[in-house]
């Protein structure tokens, strides 16, 4: 269960995320010390990816192509006039805009999908442990 909130919120909220996993893991119980690890999955050098990642899903779930943006959107030459300043901001706000909805479906839909994925290998991996030791253990009775 540690894991599956760790990675749940790991994935799915960019702040706070240890703080909420903390949250989670004392009210269901969980194993608090592998939540608050889990929501690493997260990191500098794994964000990018992981976030153009969870674009691509959700524009895709959404029916969207994602969102062209030209090199003349990305020019660094920008005006350093009150005017360019206003300007690039709009651009940002217009960028986040049109992400958004994509990059939100697709931060949910990864973040259920690895922690459903997360609890489920590890209660497969319990069991066969457990299934190991009970064979061990009856092999030396006999």
């Amino acid at each position: 269960m540690g894991l599956a909130i760790g990675l749940f919120f790991g994935l799915l909220v960019p702040l706070a995320q240890i703080l909420f996993a903390v949250v989670f893991a004392v009210l269901l119980r969980a194993n608090l010390p592998v939540a608050v690890v889990s929501t690493l999955v997260t990191n500098p050098f794994t964000f990018a990816p992981i976030y153009f990642l969870a674009y691509r899903l959700g524009a895709a779930l959404l029916g969207e192509a994602p969102a062209p943006i030209s090199e003349a959107d990305l020019d660094t030459d920008i005006e350093t006039t009150v005017s360019g300043v206003l300007d690039y901001g709009r651009f940002l706000l217009e960028q986040v805009v049109t992400l958004g909805k994509p990059l939100m479906l697709g931060l949910v839909v990864l973040a259920s999908g690895a922690a459903l994925l997360g609890y489920a290998l590890i209660m497969l991996l319990w069991r066969l442990n457990v299934v190991a030791r009970r064979r061990q253990r009856n092999g030396r009775r006999r």
